[in-house]
């Protein structure tokens, strides 16, 4: 079933997602239908840059879905969403990582490459769908399968929190690191749309554990019975959640601003406060 998925950790197999999958979803994008959530990062993406006091003449742009992104960035190098990306490193003053970074089998490793390609006080700007992506859709199908089969497969798998993803870029080396959250609320004529829309925008299941027949019609309908009873709205249509995460850093730079080290301040908390201590 079409679900977005997401996950910190590494399967015994190491592959948690499946590349061919991926890319084999990625055939069925519909330009039309399933360009929505693009659309919206793109105009995020140009805001966000836009407040950054600071001129970029070497873009990196990883992206799956390159017409999108390279017409809204065409000064871009682009550069595709492989786990080894091909760049180059110390040569570029931006990287955007636009969409792909939750389909990584290693997201810190793709955060550790980009780091390296930029050039110092170069800047890293990413997105990917957050934790509460399609929060209503997962409860649906566990509710249903749970009826249905009495357990639960590996259709929807939990993604990551805000705070993993600030971590990632911590632990990546990035000066600065930030991570905010975008929710963008959306509604449906019914659940049986939202998940022909998902299939539309190429986000199919690409688990390399995910259940590889056709889905039970007993399932889908109860799954539909589910969502309709628990996420109706007051005019008959249903509502979905997305979020995504805004990642950015910069790479580190002698000329970044540096915190003071322990001890060195010249004056008493108290006494700028004036209280007793």
């Amino acid at each position: 079933m079409v679900v977005f998925v997401y996950l910190l950790v590494m399967s015994v197999t190491n592959e948690l997602i499946d590349r061919f999958a991926v890319l084999r979803n990625r055939a069925r994008f519909d330009v039309d239908r399933g360009r929505f959530l693009h659309d919206e990062a793109i105009v995020e993406a140009k805001d966000r840059l836009a407040m950054v006091n600071k001129s970029f003449t070497s873009v990196a742009l990883i992206t799956g879905h390159p017409d999108l992104w390279y017409s809204a960035f065409p000064q871009a190098t682009l550069i595709n969403d492989t786990e080894t990306l091909n760049l180059v490193p110390s040569t570029f003053d931006l990287v955007i990582h636009a969409m792909v970074l939750h389909w990584s089998n290693d997201p810190l490793g793709q955060m550790i490459q980009c780091n390296r390609a930029l050039s110092p006080d170069g800047l890293f700007l990413g997105v990917m769908m957050g934790g509460k992506t399609l929060i209503e859709l997962r409860s649906a199908f566990a509710q249903a399968e749970a009826k249905i089969t009495d357990g639960l497969s590996p259709r929807v798998l939990p993604m990551a929190d805000i705070r993993d993803i600030g971590g990632l870029l911590q632990r990546a080396g990035f000066a600065m690191p930030v991570v905010d959250s975008v929710i963008l609320p959306v509604s449906y004529q019914t659940p049986l749309s939202l998940m022909r829309d998902l299939r539309d925008m190429g986000e199919a299941n690409a688990q390399t554990a995910r259940c590889k027949h056709f889905t039970a019609r007993s399932l889908i309908e109860e799954t539909i019975k589910e969502y309709s009873r628990n996420y109706s709205k007051n005019d008959d249509r249903v509502g979905a959640t997305f979020e995504q995460f805004w990642l950015a850093g910069w790479a580190p730079s002698e000329s970044q601003p540096k915190p003071l080290s322990p001890g060195s301040a010249k004056m008493h908390l108290s006494d700028a406060l004036n209280v007793m201590e």
